[in-house]
């Protein structure tokens, strides 16, 4: 062999050696990175736990605070709000009536045709419309404008379809859901913003007055008959179709919680006692915390960089707004200390809320071989592309832990108002059938979710009382509910 070919099988023989050598490295590096992508899920799952003894003291802690809300104003992170509502529908009311349900991001408006107690709801129609998100921290009188807007389009697309008798205006219930201080069944102030809304100078204000100058103002003629809560509303729908229906629990962009008490059981009630002997509380129970909620640096700091720190922190751990922000937090730290999509953090990791609870929800629920859907979602949502199936496969894992913890702590606070209730135990050998109206985004299409829930609620009931205690879904139910209350607090029913 001549120096030529020598020197080039010297040279070809030292590549071969480092490429080698690079592969034995990068071998040793990327066992190392798995390794500290593995210590920091271990460590997030250990945090997140939720046995059932923590359970049931998350739900003692619940029924404590319940019990604190309702002797006095600010006595807990509870407001246990007074609704007003002392009567749901019974099932009699008839005629046209409307519902605005504005219920976070989204809002909906509804037209209700009820022929009484032998035909129910005859007809429904709605239409949804997406909140801007510069309206969600502009003005009030923004705000309303818009919503008022489309209702206006809304009426005018009826045409003569649905005439009122003369001198009648239209009836609306409005489904507010944010925290109102209600002083009457048709007006309440703004107490404070959530789910990403903050309007500073809508608070302190009565928000039906707030509707009812932007409904002049686009030119629509209606009566605002009934404020509510989503939960409220749903409470009212659930109990128009079921009797048994004593809880409602809302799942989707926020959470609530909305039940119906005895009237002499609210020390700080002090109108006259009605007739019914009971009163629809709104718990406003995204507001509840205790020391017994499992939190990670992960929510302190999702709730430091909040728009409202230090308030709603079981909301930020159970609903549908933050879980794909939770999720979005640790895979960025494993992104920063594991290298676990490469050797730098993809920029829109690094971008608050850019991973949504849908396509988190999406990705929990991949079944395929490889993962296929995680790895469409990873590179169309956060452009990272080439994921390895144990990237994804710890991508799957982080879903399960932040939808788990969710779901069952929701479970805990339903076990919490059952407490309060004294329907988690047989009273005198009997067992009141219970029936929880749930709704929400959330618990309608995060199938995993939401059976994680309802397998949790029957685990930390007694085993004979659990066959009593049922979940159902009432779709649209605040806003049909809203439409009910409208029917039943109607200007024109004497």
């Amino acid at each position: 062999m001549g120096k030529v070919g020598v020197t080039a099988a010297v040279v070809g023989g030292a590549a071969v050696c480092a490429a080698v050598g690079l592969l034995v490295r990068n071998q040793i590096m990327s066992s190392g990175q798995c390794a500290r992508a593995d210590a920091i899920l271990k460590e997030f799952k250990d945090k997140c736990g939720t046995p059932c003894s923590k359970l049931q003291q998350v739900a003692d802690a619940m029924t404590v605070e319940m019990h604190a809300g309702l002797a006095s104003e600010g006595g807990s992170k509870l407001k246990m709000l007074i609704s007003y509502v002392d009567n749901l529908p019974s099932g009699a009311e008839e005629g046209l009536y409307y519902a605005l349900d504005l219920g976070g991001t989204n809002f909906r408006v509804m037209r209700v045709q009820l022929g009484g107690s032998e035909s129910g709801v005859l007809d429904r129609d709605f239409t949804e419309a997406s909140i801007p998100e510069n309206l969600m921290v502009g003005t009030s009188q923004e705000l309303f404008d818009y919503i008022a807007a489309e209702l206006a389009k809304f009426v005018a697309q009826e045409g003569d379809r649905f005439n009122l008798p003369p001198g009648r205006k239209r009836e609306l219930g409005f489904t507010f859901s944010f925290p109102v201080m209600q002083t009457s069944i048709a007006s309440g102030t703004l107490v404070r913003w959530t789910k990403g809304f903050s309007i500073d100078d809508a608070v302190g204000k009565d928000v039906v007055a707030e509707l009812s100058r932007a409904m002049e103002r686009q030119g629509v003629e209606m009566h605002v008959s009934a404020l509510v809560n989503d939960t409220v509303g749903t409470l009212a729908g659930g109990r128009y179709t079921n009797k048994d229906v004593a809880v409602a629990v809302i799942m989707g962009t926020g959470t609530n919680a909305a039940y119906v008490e005895r009237s002499q059981a609210i020390p700080k009630w002090h109108g006259p006692q009605p007739d019914s002997g009971e009163m629809v509380v709104n718990m406003e129970w995204g507001n509840f915390r205790s020391s017994h909620l499992p939190l990670t640096e992960y929510d302190q700091a999702l709730d430091a960089e909040s728009l409202n720190p230090g308030e709603q922190i079981f909301e930020k751990v159970t609903s549908g707004m933050y879980l794909g922000e939770i999720v979005r937090r640790v895979l960025c730290r494993m992104a920063e200390e594991s290298l676990l999509f490469g050797d730098t953090v993809p920029p829109k990791l690094k971008i608050p809320f850019t991973l949504r609870t849908p396509d988190m929800s999406a990705m929990h629920h991949d079944t395929s071989y490889d993962l296929k859907v995680v790895g469409n979602k990873l590179k169309d949502i956060l452009e990272i592309s080439n994921t390895s199936l144990k990237a994804r496969k710890i991508v799957v894992e982080v879903c399960n832990i932040v939808a788990t913890r969710g779901a069952r702590l929701a479970a805990a606070g339903i076990l919490g108002i059952l407490k309060k209730l004294g329907r988690d135990a047989s009273r005198d050998g009997e067992t009141p059938r219970t029936v929880i109206a749930m709704d929400g985004g959330l618990y309608e299409h995060y199938t995993t979710y939401r059976q994680c829930l309802e397998t949790t609620l029957k685990d930390i009931l007694d085993g004979e009382v659990s066959k009593h205690v049922v979940c159902e879904h009432f779709n649209d139910g605040s806003g049909t509910g809203a439409a009910l209350l409208a029917a039943s607090h109607s200007a024109y029913v004497t």
